[in-house]
C-alpha cells in the first residue's frame, strides 16, 4: 500500500534558474507606455528636477514607481520587481534615488504637480485619438463621476485625522471619467484632504472638478457635451452654480438630500404623475418610479434645473428613513439636462454607482493606504497610483477585446502581468516566450500585436 503525499505533486525547489522572466506580462504596460509616449512627456515635463549628470531620468523614475503599483505594488520599496528583470523593464533607480526624487517633487510643489499632470492631459488626447471607437468620448458625451473616498491611516501622518465614519486617516477626493459599459474609467482628479474634511464641501467638489476638466480634451473643457454627476455631496447651492454658469454651461446630475421641503412635495405629487423607472437597458424596474419636482422646492436654484426624485421598494431587511415615505425609499437628484425624458435621466444617474467600481479598483492600486508621512510626499503617491490607474485603464481601451475589456486591475495581474515567459536572444534580439499552456496566452500575444500596430508617438 503506497502512503498519500497529499492533493499535489512534490517539486524539489534551487535556486540559480536563468533566462526565465517574472511578472512578464508587465510588458503590455511597458508597451502601453512606449505607445503612449507617456515616457517621453513625463521626462520632458520633469526636466527642472534632474541633476546634472544624474544616472537615472526623474521621468524614468516616477514610471517605474507608476508600474510596480499596476502590477501591485504598495509602497516605494516595490520598484525591486522591476529592478529584477533589467531585460523587460531597464535600469531601474535604487530605492535611496526613488526616495530623494519623490521627496524633491514634494518640495516643487504645485509647479511639480502641475508639470505631471500637465504631461497625463497631453498623453490622454493622444490615447482617446488613438482609441477610436473606444475612446469614452466616442459617443459625443463625456461622463465624470466624482466621489469621496476614506484612506485609512495606521500610525500619525501629516493631516490624518478623525473621518465621519468614526476611523483615522485621509479624505481625498477623486475624479473619474466613465468608459461607460463597455469599459472600465480612469482617474482625472484625485486631490489629498484631511480626513475630517466634510463630504459635501463645495470649494473642493469645485477644485475636483477643474483638476478633472484640466484632464480633458479641451473639447471637452466646458459645454454640454460634460456631465458632471456625483451623489447628494455634490448637491449644494454654490457647486451647481458654478456647474452651471454663463460661459461654462456644464451638464450635471448631482444627487439631493431629501430635505423637509422636497419630503413634503413628493406627498403632494398625484399617482398618475408617477412613471415607472426603468433599468439602463430599458426594461421596466419593479417596484420602483419617478416623477419630476417643480414649484417652490426649485427657489434659489439654477435656472433650468429639473429636480427629478424616485420612490422604490426597500430590499429585503433594509431601514427606512425619517425622510422616506408610505413605506418606500426615496432618493432624488437634480440635472440641467431638458432635452430627455425623466424614464432616460433615471437610470443615467444611478450608473454613478460604477464609480464605486472604480475606487475598488484604485484601493487594490496603491489607494489602500498612504505610504508616506508628509502630505505633501502623499500627494506626489496620489500621482503615481493615477499614472498606474491610467495604464491600467489605457492598456484595455488600446489593445483588449470582449470580456477581457472589463477586466479590472486585480484580474489582469493574476491572468495576464503574472505571467511567467522565458527570455531568449537570437540574431542580436530578445524575444520573450510565453508558455503554451498559459490560458490567456493568446490574450497576451494578441494585445501585444495590437500595441505592435499603433504609430509611434512623435
Amino acid at each position: 500500500m503506497k502512503k498519500s503525499i497529499g492533493s499535489y505533486p512534490r517539486v524539489r525547489i534551487e535556486d540559480g534558474g536563468r533566462s526565465v522572466v517574472s511578472q512578464a506580462g508587465g510588458v503590455l504596460l511597458v508597451e502601453t507606455v512606449r505607445k503612449s509616449g507617456l515616457d517621453r512627456a513625463i521626462s520632458e515635463a520633469l526636466v527642472p528636477w534632474r541633476r546634472p549628470r544624474a544616472v537615472h531620468d526623474p521621468g524614468k523614475i516616477l514610471l517605474d514607481v507608476a508600474l510596480a503599483v499596476a502590477l501591485g505594488g504598495d509602497c516605494l520599496a516595490d520598484v525591486a520587481m522591476l529592478r529584477a528583470e533589467p531585460a523587460v523593464f531597464g535600469p531601474v533607480a535604487s530605492d535611496p534615488t526613488v526616495s530623494r526624487l519623490i521627496d524633491k517633487l514634494a518640495g516643487g510643489g504645485p509647479k511639480a504637480l502641475t508639470a505631471i499632470r500637465s504631461a497625463r492631459a497631453d498623453v490622454r488626447e493622444r490615447v482617446w485619438r488613438l482609441a477610436g471607437a473606444s475612446s469614452p468620448d466616442a459617443g459625443g458625451q463625456l461622463t465624470v463621476d466624482l466621489d469621496g473616498v476614506l484612506v485609512l491611516a495606521h500610525s500619525d501622518k501629516q493631516d490624518a485625522a478623525a473621518t465621519w465614519k468614526k476611523t483615522y486617516g485621509h479624505h481625498p477626493l477623486m475624479g473619474f471619467v466613465d468608459h461607460g459599459r463597455g469599459g472600465t474609467g480612469e482617474p482625472v482628479a484625485a486631490p489629498l484632504r484631511p480626513g475630517n474634511a466634510g463630504s459635501n464641501t463645495a470649494a473642493d467638489h469645485i477644485t475636483a472638478t477643474q483638476l478633472a476638466l484640466a484632464q480633458l480634451p479641451k473639447r471637452h473643457r466646458r459645454g454640454r457635451s460634460t456631465l458632471i454627476r456625483t451623489d447628494s455631496a455634490g448637491g449644494t447651492h454654490e457647486f451647481v452654480a458654478w456647474l452651471a454658469k454663463r460661459g461654462r454651461w456644464l451638464s450635471y446630475s448631482v444627487g439631493m438630500t431629501i430635505t423637509d421641503a422636497i419630503h413634503q412635495a413628493v406627498l403632494k405629487v398625484p399617482a398618475s404623475a408617477w412613471t415607472p423607472a426603468t433599468e439602463p437597458g430599458g426594461e421596466i424596474r419593479d417596484g420602483a418610479w419617478t416623477a419630476e419636482l417643480d414649484g417652490d422646492v426649485l427657489k434659489g436654484w439654477p435656472k433650468g434645473m429639473r429636480l427629478i426624485v424616485r420612490k422604490e421598494r426597500p430590499h429585503p431587511g433594509a431601514q427606512l428613513r425619517i425622510t422616506d415615505a408610505d413605506g418606500l425609499r426615496l432618493t432624488a437628484f437634480a440635472t440641467n439636462t431638458t432635452d430627455t425624458p425623466i424614464a432616460a435621466l433615471e437610470p443615467r444617474h444611478r450608473q454613478r454607482a460604477r464609480a464605486e467600481d472604480r475606487i475598488r479598483a484604485a484601493r487594490a492600486t496603491g489607494l489602500r493606504n498612504l505610504p508616506l508621512h508628509e502630505s505633501a510626499q502623499n500627494q506626489i503617491w496620489l500621482e503615481v497610483v493615477q499614472l498606474a490607474l491610467d495604464l491600467l485603464a489605457w492598456l484595455p481601451m488600446l489593445a483588449l477585446t470582449g470580456k477581457p475589456r472589463l477586466w479590472e486591475p486585480r484580474r489582469l495581474r493574476l491572468r495576464l502581468f503574472s505571467a511567467a515567459a522565458q527570455l531568449v536572444t537570437t540574431a542580436r534580439r530578445r524575444h520573450l516566450r510565453f508558455a503554451r499552456h498559459w490560458p490567456w496566452t493568446d490574450v497576451i500575444t494578441t494585445a501585444i500585436q495590437r500595441l505592435d500596430a499603433l504609430p509611434n508617438p512623435g
